[in-house]
């Protein structure tokens, strides 16, 4: 065998492994997601077997309570927090091209906060004047305030070139954004706001169809946009004039990368309210367990793996203490913040 023959079965093997690990990883995270909707169909309060879920999805064959706990209350909570869990990742992901940076996310740089802020204010006075606030609105005023925080961002960056810097600046606008909230929820009647206080925590209950349907619409179409983005980002991430060489109008790309972030951020605060570390660990990952950066490869993943992370982080919060549920950034904050330590001591040994 001469030396091209050598090269091209080294090639041909090398590219049988990496499909060999990327369908791997897909078949698990596939397989992860359909087991986590089970467990949490059949967990909780009321216990209901998976002999009785089956017939009660297809036959409608249960009790009226049964078939309202299962359709009305767990489905569309399970399913909502496969959404916004993949969603939040994707903001993660995003972020990190845009600033270069794999500790860069929307909780981290105040995005979440900012989103939360603009949300809570929305609720109060909208509700005050009208009495019912749509979903929609509730997203356009989340993405705003998504943008103002990220404005902020990147106003400090044109000054500040230390990415550990501008991360804490980013920080500080989340804490002043948290303080601004926290004063209003506290002023708000109780009777104009419903469990407005719970949600300023981070929590996938009390999600209805409605919400989903709005959640899919908005999350499914900004997710095509990000996939499509694929090639201009997988340029981006080998340099700025490589990217320019291929055609990529930075200026315009990165307009699109924050703008796309946002939406994703801002749907999740939107509903959930802000939920911490899942932007940052869930890529972190989903990218060593693919072993590359190639976006065409880790979006889906990003997106399947966030998915199946919220809806663990949801099952634990709603049933590790039966009678009280955790606050979903409180389950989020125990899982994600152990993985950030560990990228920030592999960043540090230049690993």
């Amino acid at each position: 065998m001469n030396h091209n023959e050598t090269g091209k079965a080294e090639f041909f093997s090398v590219t049988a492994r990496r499909r060999a690990r990327y369908t791997l990883v897909f078949v698990l995270l596939i397989a992860a997601f359909f087991a986590i909707i089970v467990l949490n169909i059949n967990t909780g309060n009321v216990h209901i077997s998976i002999p009785k879920i089956l017939r009660i999805f297809f036959l409608r064959d249960g009790t009226a309570t049964e078939i309202n706990i299962i359709w009305k209350i767990r489905l569309p909570r399970i399913i909502m927090s496969a959404i916004l869990g993949g969603a939040l990742s994707l903001s993660g992901f995003l972020l990190q091209t845009f600033f270069e940076n794999p500790i860069a996310g929307p909780f981290v740089l105040g995005i979440s906060s900012g989103a939360k802020m603009t949300v809570a204010l929305a609720m109060i006075f909208l509700m005050q004047r009208f009495k019912i606030v749509s979903s929609y609105v509730l997203i356009v005023a989340a993405f705003v305030g998504a943008l103002l925080s990220i404005g902020f961002v990147l106003l400090f960056s044109r000054r500040i070139r230390n990415m550990g810097t501008l991360l804490v600046a980013g920080i500080m606008i989340g804490y002043i954004c948290s303080a601004i909230t926290d004063f209003v929820v506290t002023f708000a009647a109780d009777s104009d706001i419903v469990n407005l206080h719970n949600w300023s925590k981070g929590s996938f209950s009390g999600m209805n169809w409605s919400n989903v349907q709005v959640a899919a619409i908005v999350v499914g179409i900004t997710f095509v946009i990000c996939f499509f983005m694929a090639k201009p980002i997988s340029a981006y991430q080998l340099g700025e004039a490589y990217a320019q060489s291929m055609g990529v109008n930075i200026k315009v790309f990165r307009v699109a990368l924050i703008i796309v972030s946002s939406i994703f951020a801002a749907t999740v605060t939107a509903f959930a309210g802000p939920i911490s570390f899942v932007g940052i660990a869930v890529p972190f990952l989903v990218k060593h367990a693919l072993n590359t950066s190639k976006p065409l490869i880790v979006i889906p993943a990003t997106f399947l793996g966030g998915a199946v992370f919220c809806m663990i982080c949801d099952l634990i919060a709603r049933t590790v203490f039966s009678l009280t549920e955790l606050n979903i950034s409180t389950v989020t904050s125990v899982f994600g913040a152990p993985i950030v330590i560990l990228m920030m001591l592999r960043r540090r040994r230049g690993n």
